[in-house]
């Protein structure tokens, strides 16, 4: 019987349980929130899907119950306030450090051995706290945003290329920002034929641009942060783990020497299974990568300084 918790039922949360429910992830599903009702009332709504579309997994809602979630195989923690428009994911470090560390101690006390994905913003920062607070292995503490970064870039190939979106592949790397991702140009592909033998320079170079600001693309247009990409990136990387895929996702991970950076969390390809993080990917970097890489890493430093004693 598989478990996962997703503490936080706003619009990423739930969005990530319904996703993680549809694709019967897991047996059981409990979504925790602390506002009264909330999580009860959406996880009755989704379960009067069950007969519609079929769906065997078990959702339950609660409020501040974290007894709950006892014996999860993995927690996700999206709890914090969303980014508003005009915000950066920066701004947001002194409310969400508190609520992540509260939430990270909670929800280790029922699951000791729970794998953890930070969904929080600003998400790497946030994942190194978790590090800095939990005190389990590192493999266990996974910050999802690569997944979710992507995910818009390969978006943003698709729509350049007129393509299927699923047979396009790409990633990014670096930290989860507007200034401080990396989508890798070099190695996206349609079907394994390069993108950049396909489209000009310059239509790539806005591709990329595209994606780095794709998420307050969505903020400034829908008033409030994205939550459907972000819900069914999350609840990849939950799948990912749950099924032991030993699946490649870019994801925020502690780096220890790992692309000459040490003390850090940041984007980076990863290989996901039942262990978590079970082997972070080393690619070998350009000069020009190499470069972006290192200055998106002293970015996230800097926000990392922020973090409350």
């Amino acid at each position: 019987m598989s478990k996962v918790t997703v503490v936080g039922a706003g619009n990423v949360g739930a969005t990530a349980v319904n996703v993680i429910a549809l694709r019967e992830v897991a047996d059981e599903v409990v979504m925790l929130d602390i506002k009264e009702g909330v999580a009860e009332g959406k996880a009755m709504d989704m379960m009067q899907t069950a007969n519609l579309l079929d769906m065997n997994t078990r959702i339950k809602g609660v409020t501040n119950d974290y007894e709950a979630t006892k014996g999860s195989d993995v927690v996700v923690i999206t709890s914090g306030i969303p980014r508003k428009p005009g915000m950066t994911r920066e701004e947001l470090i002194g409310v969400n450090a508190g609520i992540v560390k509260q939430v990270t101690e909670s929800v280790l006390k029922y699951s000791p051995d729970a794998v953890i994905v930070c969904v929080s913003n600003p998400m790497d920062t946030m994942t190194y706290l978790i590090h800095k607070v939990a005190g389990i292995p590192k493999n266990r503490i996974i910050g999802m945003g690569g997944a979710l970064d992507s995910s818009r870039f390969k978006y943003y190939l698709s729509q350049a290329l007129e393509a299927n979106p699923n047979e396009v592949e790409g990633f990014v790397i670096g930290g989860h920002g507007d200034t401080t991702m990396i989508p890798m140009k070099r190695f996206a592909t349609l079907r394994g034929i390069p993108c950049d033998t396909m489209l000009p320079a310059e239509t790539l170079d806005k591709v990329v641009a595209d994606t780095m600001v794709g998420g307050a693309t969505l903020t400034k247009l829908l008033g409030t942060s994205a939550w459907y990409a972000p819900g069914a990136a999350t609840a990849e990387v939950v799948e990912a783990v749950i099924h032991d895929q030993k699946a490649i996702i870019p994801c925020s991970a502690l780096l220890e020497g790992e692309y000459g950076q040490s003390d850090l969390c940041i984007g980076v390809p990863c290989v996901l299974g039942k262990g978590g993080i079970e082997k972070i990917i080393e690619l070998d970097l350009n000069d020009e990568e190499k470069e972006l890489f290192a200055k998106s890493a002293e970015a996230v430093k800097k926000t990392n300084a922020a973090l409350p004693c």
